[in-house]
This record gives structure tokens, sequence and C-alpha cells, in this order.
């Protein structure tokens, strides 16, 4: 059976950050991917404007 390591991770602070994602276009090959990273709820604009 699987087990449910979410509740064990939970520590009280993760509601403070969230998983952004942003899709862009490689130089390369022209083709979309994708750009995931968590970051602090505070920072989610700044980045967005840097990346």
């Amino acid at each position: 059976m699987a087990k449910k390591t979410v509740a064990s991770l939970q520590t009280g602070g993760g509601r403070q950050h969230t998983k952004v994602m942003k899709m862009v276009r490689s130089p390369k090959t022209g083709a979309y991917m994708f750009k995931e990273e968590v970051v602090h709820n505070d920072d989610v604009k700044a980045w967005f404007a840097k990346n």
C-alpha cells in the first residue's frame, strides 16, 4: 500500500509556498517547455517577471 507522505511533510509552513509554472519557448528547437519551481508566496510576481 502507498504511504501518505504529504501528512508527514507538513510542518505548518506549507501554505507559505506556491508551485509556479511558466511555459517558455526553447531557443534551440523552438518547442515549448515548462519551467517549474516552488517559491515563497511573496516572491511569485517577481519570479514571473524575471523568468
